[in-house]
């Protein structure tokens, strides 16, 4: 079974973007790299925000297959923290960065954006939830110590702009063990 025209292109410039990233695209490069015209790029995708966020939609899945493809990890620490080496690598690391650039552009804050920027990020967190609860995260627990991972781990990947992996590896793990601590019940009555 081939796939539809749009979702081969879609593949093709996700690939390309992910490589070279969204800052600075513009439609006539982006259809020579992938060997189209940036009319056809057009007529699939309408205006150049709009393939944008179909690449960071795509993206997002890539990423979230990379999430559910995760091994549980022996525990919540160690879950946090093997999270964390995960975004460093790929597909991961690319897939952050271009959701970042799409954030940072304001792409994903305007409208009709937003909204499928907002519908993307609950099915990631959805599968930041799921992976947490694999490493011991109780489900009660699940929505507070992903709230915490999620945006911090964000924090950190912004970090690697100045720092290095290993310089950051020490916040990290301090994170890991406060979102231990988050999901222990023993602490539920407390943390509440």
């Amino acid at each position: 079974m081939t796939r539809r025209p749009r979702e081969a292109l879609l593949e093709r410039v996700t690939d390309h973007v992910l490589e070279h990233g969204v800052v600075g695209l513009t439609l006539r490069p982006v259809a020579a790299a992938v060997g189209t015209s940036d009319r056809m790029l057009v007529y699939h995708f309408g205006t150049r925000d709009d393939l944008v966020m179909a690449v960071v939609l795509r993206t997002e899945e890539r990423s979230i297959a990379a999430i559910d493809a995760l091994p549980a990890a022996s525990g919540v620490r160690a879950g946090v923290n093997a999270l964390w080496r995960a975004y460093q690598t790929e597909p991961l690391a690319s897939g952050l960065r271009v959701y970042l650039q799409a954030a940072a552009t304001g792409l994903l804050g305007q409208e009709p954006h937003r909204s499928g920027a907002r519908a993307g990020g609950e099915r990631w967190v959805g599968a930041i939830r799921a992976y947490l609860v694999r490493c011991g995260v109780p489900a009660e627990r699940a929505p507070r110590v992903t709230a915490l991972v999620d945006s911090s781990l964000y924090g950190f990947h912004l970090d690697l702009v100045t720092d290095t992996p290993d310089e950051l590896a020490q916040g990290v793990d301090d994170l890991a063990v406060a979102a231990a601590a988050l999901a222990d019940l023993s602490l539920a009555g407390r943390a509440d």
